[in-house]
């Protein structure tokens, strides 16, 4: 393991000689030294390597012949900081150690002709440990930062250091702003916290976390490879399935060959571009057909390749979810406190937007046949297909919507169905994911399992073709 030592040298020749020999005689070995004379005339950091039980008897020896004195205590840190490359863009950095009493025991920068940004290392010399983490955290928010030496005695620093380098590593996978990275990092705090409460270790958190975004960030670009099925619903309507490696199931129906398109949701942000290829290849005049989409509730898979339709159908709540979060509030899923962190995390990561109000064809209640368990909307025709249009009670999520076609048994059912039998290996690994940080994916468990039970009841063994929130359309012989 590795130690700073920081030491104080007497003003005379051979001093640095005898205290390299004590660190040899106890198998030390030197790796770095670092004297600043503006710090400290007589200060010489010094790194040392060797076993636990040996840096504590080069501590003593070192003590003992006078090296170490009362300032012992203090840490060095060796950090990274990426400034943007501007006309003082450094001050804001050197104001926060001077606020702090922080001197700087080395310093490197170089910068790259063109770079966006520059580079600065620095050793901080921090006479009271106990400052440090809230200093790394300031500095953090000014710019990113990454720990490359530290003492790792002190739990809180250990834990700190952890933070930001996990930080750093989710800012340059994601490509995240400064701001976007904080609100990253708070936000995954919170799920620590929550998992906390079940008695989850916080790395194992951090560790779902991390495997979350690295998921939306590995199946990108050539990655992004779909299950693509299709089959006839009706005499006139086709129907496309796209199975994503992550996000929702994408439905698209066809009204006779080269006729105009419904899309049912339509996965994540981030995959946007990428589903976008796949309908060009799948519809090559895509841009210039009549289309429409149609969402089933207002969660950030399901939203991605809204800005591509002119008309967008949705339930009345779904509606003021998408008012609320235009204007910053919050929705549903903020509104818990339990899925909140894990929401929010899944709008940085997945760069989360909401339709305008001039996308939305919001579809209202009707009156009559209405129960506490569905409130019939207005209904909704395409091609041969007519669809009775409900809103659930918000067991998923306020709004959530499904469709019935009675004539031909179809059923599109959100994310109130999943079919996990039925799902492509990377869709079935990502499913694993948020339920963990999340607790429970639904808002009410207890009415999204009776609104389950009533869907059993109408459809399993009945003959209906169910096309669920994620994983394959569920045949009109197979079972639920």
């Amino acid at each position: 393991m590795k130690k700073t030592f920081m030491t104080s040298m007497a003003d005379k020749s051979g001093a640095f000689l005898t205290a390299a020999k004590l660190i040899e005689r106890r198998g030390g070995n030197i790796t770095r030294a670092n004297y600043n004379k503006a710090v400290d005339a007589h200060m010489l950091f010094l790194d040392v390597e060797a076993d636990e039980d040996a840096l504590n008897v080069i501590e003593e020896d070192l003590t003992r012949e006078g090296y170490l004195t009362a300032k012992s205590a203090a840490k060095v840190v060796l950090l990274e900081a990426e400034v943007i490359e501007r006309p003082g863009a450094f001050i804001p950095l050197l104001e926060v150690l001077n606020r702090s009493h922080i001197s700087i025991s080395y310093l490197s920068a170089q910068v790259d002709k063109g770079a966006a940004h520059q580079v600065f290392r620095m050793g901080l010399y921090i006479e009271q440990p106990e400052m440090i983490s809230t200093l790394l955290e300031e500095l953090s928010r000014l710019c990113p930062v990454r720990i490359l030496q530290y003492d790792a005695g002190e739990q809180m620093l250990d834990n700190t250091v952890f933070y930001l380098n996990f930080a750093s590593d989710i800012r340059h996978l994601l490509h995240l702003s400064q701001e976007e990275t904080n609100e990253f990092i708070n936000n995954a705090n919170l799920v620590m916290h929550q998992l906390e409460n079940r008695s989850e270790p916080p790395r194992k958190t951090f560790e779902f976390v991390n495997r979350f975004a690295r998921f939306i960030a590995d199946y990108s670009g050539e990655n992004f490879q779909c299950r693509v099925t299709s089959q006839l619903l009706s005499p006139r309507v086709n129907l496309t399935v796209i199975e994503p490696p992550c996000g929702c199931t994408i439905y698209v129906l066809e009204d006779g060959p080269g006729g105009p398109l419904l899309v049912i949701d339509g996965g994540f942000s981030c995959y946007r571009r990428y589903t976008l290829r796949l309908l060009r290849q799948l519809f090559p005049d895509f841009d210039t057909r009549p289309r429409e989409m149609f969402l089933t509730h207002s969660d950030a898979d399901h939203l991605g390749i809204f800005p591509e339709f002119g008309v967008i159908h949705c339930s009345p709540e779904t509606a003021r979810i998408f008012e609320a979060e235009a204007a910053h509030l919050p929705g549903p899923r903020e509104e818990n406190p339990k899925t909140l962190p894990y929401y929010r995390l899944c709008k940085v990561i997945t760069g989360f937007k909401v339709p305008m109000a001039s996308q939305l064809q919001v579809h209202q209640p009707m009156g009559g046949a209405g129960d506490d368990l569905l409130t019939p909307l207005a209904p909704l025709d395409f091609g041969d297909l007519h669809f009775q249009v409900f809103e659930g009670p918000g067991g998923h999520v306020p709004g959530e919507t499904l469709l019935f076609d009675e004539e031909h048994k179809i059923a599109v059912t959100g994310d109130l169905y999943l079919n996990v039998r039925d799902c492509i290996p990377a869709q079935k690994s990502y499913n694993t994911l948020a339920p963990y940080l999340m607790g429970s994916v639904n808002n009410d468990s207890a009415a999204a399992r009776t609104l389950l039970q009533f869907l059993r009841e109408k459809m399993d063994g009945n003959g209906w073709l169910i096309l669920p929130g994620h994983g394959a359309v569920v045949q009109r012989t197979s079972p639920m």
